[in-house]
Parts: structure tokens; sequence; C-alpha cells
């Protein structure tokens, strides 16, 4: 049955052209994008669907007023295989990042460009790739007539590019019922080039807003007030001591440690000659999953409590991020056991179970109790300007995941 679906896979070039040309034109970008959402897109999604004859398919609205249709739409759709409570879920998301500068542009972002293996075209990495993998895996299966050991389902969630609040995160919140404990969870929606980076675990991350409280004056008459620029440099001095204070390590992990850095300043006073009243600074915190991210803030605010004392100021912190890590997919769980074996085999590389420092949808899936992996063969170029895929790693990871498929 393997060798059948990928047989059909090898000549499936020309659908995944046609494939993400249809998908390129119909943008769907959440409203905080200023976008209409994924309705246009999920329902040609859904009757594309229905064309292959998939004989579950469901339709998971999330209710979101912003957008005309009221609805951010989620589909489910799954082949029945041989052992009824098993499902390979293939979890991909339709929604797309704006274009941006049209300028650095060198064609329409919005109609498919093919340049031998190359597509180009805004979303044709970031996530068509991955969903353009499940779809021909699925035309494949059925089209052999094959019954695999488990059933294959296909997740197209909304709103992943602005928090998952109408996509993966509400449908396990709203449908627990689609799932169950002996489910496999593939989520094609991170990767290197070489295939061989499979995510099984996220850091903990922690965005934070710190506001020092000073008294604006004079330049030439500094004692008549309280300079905040100075305390919130001197904070933020103090916080390169946090790489001291958390010095575990997980190898598991690139880089292997927690991070603690500033990065954004805002203004302050326009001129030259008035010393600063009020600072703005932002600190962006990787934290390993074993450091409660309590236990980090409390830090901070020990040492934002000395520089109050020294520099007679007021200092206010804002989580703008706070996400304490998902559980880690065990690196000998059975998704990652077979999803190694199956790239190993296609693609002749060594993989490698990996932490990653951002976050992904597989934490609402490991938050309550699956076990997830994040993995496909990927250029790397999300959000950028020509935005490109490779037909090759859209098929070779179908493959992939059809050799995961026949294996469970």
């Amino acid at each position: 049955m393997l060798d059948a679906v990928l047989a059909r896979l090898d000549a499936a070039a020309p659908e995944v052209v046609a494939l993400q040309r249809d998908l390129v034109a119909i943008p769907a970008l959440g409203p905080a994008n200023d976008g209409d959402g994924e309705t246009a897109k999920a329902a040609w999604l859904a009757s594309h669907l229905r064309s292959l004859g998939l004989p579950e398919i469901r339709e998971l609205n999330a209710p979101d007023s912003r957008v005309p249709s009221g609805l951010r739409p989620n589909l489910a759709a799954r082949i029945p295989g041989q052992d009824a409570s098993r499902t390979l879920w293939i979890i991909a998301h339709t929604d797309i990042v704006p274009a941006g500068d049209l300028g650095l542009w060198r064609t329409d972002p919005f109609t498919l460009q093919v340049d031998g293996d190359v597509l180009v075209g805004r979303g044709v990495e970031d996530n068509h790739q991955g969903l353009v993998s499940g779809l021909v895996l699925a035309r494949a299966v059925l089209e052999a007539g094959a019954v695999p050991p488990v059933g294959l389902g296909l997740l197209l969630v909304a709103d992943e590019e602005t928090g998952s609040k109408y996509g993966l995160d509400w449908v396990v919140a709203n449908h627990p019922e689609l799932f169950s404990d002996r489910d496999l969870f593939l989520v094609p929606d991170h990767g290197q080039p070489d295939s061989a980076a499979v995510e099984v675990a996220e850091k903990s991350m922690l965005w934070l807003k710190v506001t020092v409280q000073g008294r604006q004056c004079h330049a030439s008459t500094p004692q008549a007030g309280v300079n905040s620029l100075v305390a919130a440099a001197d904070l933020i001095l103090r916080l390169r001591g946090l790489y001291e204070r958390f010095p575990e390590r997980d190898e598991l992990f690139a880089p292997p440690i927690s991070t603690f850095e500033p990065t954004k300043k805002e203004a302050n006073v326009p001129n030259v000659n008035t010393i600063p009243g009020r600072d703005v600074f932002y600190v962006d915190c990787r934290v390993l999953p074993s450091i409660p991210l309590d236990v980090v803030e409390a830090e901070i605010k020990a040492r934002g409590a000395a520089v109050e004392a020294e520099h007679g100021v007021q200092i206010s912190y804002e989580p703008v991020q706070r996400e304490q890590a998902a559980p880690a997919t065990p690196v000998d769980s059975d998704v990652v056991r077979l999803l190694l074996a199956a790239i190993r085999e296609q693609y002749g590389v060594a993989p490698r179970p990996e932490g990653i420092g951002g976050g992904t949808v597989a934490a609402f899936l490991r938050r309550r109790g699956h076990h997830a992996a994040v993995w496909s063969t990927l250029v790397g170029n999300a959000h950028q300007p020509n935005e490109q895929s490779r037909i090759s790693f859209t098929l070779g990871d179908a493959k992939v995941m059809a050799r995961v498929l026949f294996s469970a």
C-alpha cells in the first residue's frame, strides 16, 4: 500500500503547483492584520476536500465579530484507517501574513510564480507547503484505495499568525472529542533545508515592558530632577546578571541556556538639554522549561528594587507576552520515533530532536497531554518578500508523512 501511495506522490508535482496557485490567490489575513479572516480560503479548501471524496469533513467555526462572516473557520477531515481509535493528524494553518512593502517583491505576491522547482508567492512556505503536503497525501491514499493502519486526519486551522485564539487553541478547548489519547500529531510549520530538525520542546517566553519614572528637569541643574535614563541603564546592566543567576543548561536547545536580552527602547525627551523623567525599555526572556517564570519575574523585580533605592525612581513592569512552556514531547514517543525513522529513510539524513526559543501551535496540544512533533523541510524565508518554497520539499515531506502513516 505504501509503495502505491509513494508512486502517486512521485507524479504529483502538477497538483502541487495547481494547489499553490489557487491558495496564493486567496489571501487569508486575520483582522489584526487588517484582513477579513480565512472564510474564503476555508470555503475553497472545504470544496476541494469534498472533491477528493474524503468521507469525514467537519467545519469547526470559532465566532469572531471582527470579521464580515462572524466566524473563523477551522476544517477537520479524516480518512479512516484499520484502527479506528487512532489518527495521524497533519495540522497546518490557513492564514498568512501581509505582503509588506510591495516594492521589495519582484512579482505580485498573490500571483504564483513558478521557476523550475521554486514557487514564489505570499504563503507558499508559511504554511501552504505543509498544507499542500497533507492534501496531496490524502489524494494519493484515496486514489490508491489504501487503508492505512491508522486514520489520516487533516486539521486546517485559522489564526496561527496572530495567536491561535480562534484556531488550534479554540479547537482543542471546544472540540476535545476530535482527538484520542493515542493519536499522533505532526505540525509541518518549522524546519531546516536539510530536513533534520524535529522540534519537540519550546522555551518559556517572557516579554516585559519596564517603565522607569524619575523627575524631569533642565540638564544644567541635574540636582533638581531624577534622571530616569541613568536608572534605566543601571537596571539594564543589572539584568545581564540573570545569565549568572540562571545558569542551567539543556543541550536539546540552541543556545542551550536561558536568554535575557534588553531590546526595544522608547523615545524619552526630544531635546538634548532636558533630563528625562520617564524611560521605557523592553526585555525579551527565553527561559528553559525547567525554570518557572514566576522565579524569573521575582528576580527581575528584586534587581529593580535595588535600582529604585539607589536612584530614587519608581519602576513598573507590564508583561507584553508571557507563556510558561508546555511539557516537551518525549523523544521516545510514537510520533517522534516514527517521524525520525521516516525522515532517515526518505531523505537519508540523521534527524535530531531539538528545542526552540520561539513558540508553535504544538504547545496547545502538549498542554492537553498530546504528543506533537513540529517538522518540515523549509527554505526558511517565511514572512519575507519573495517568499519561496520547493515542489521537491513539498512532495518529499508528503512521502515522510506517508511513511509515518503506514508504519504507525
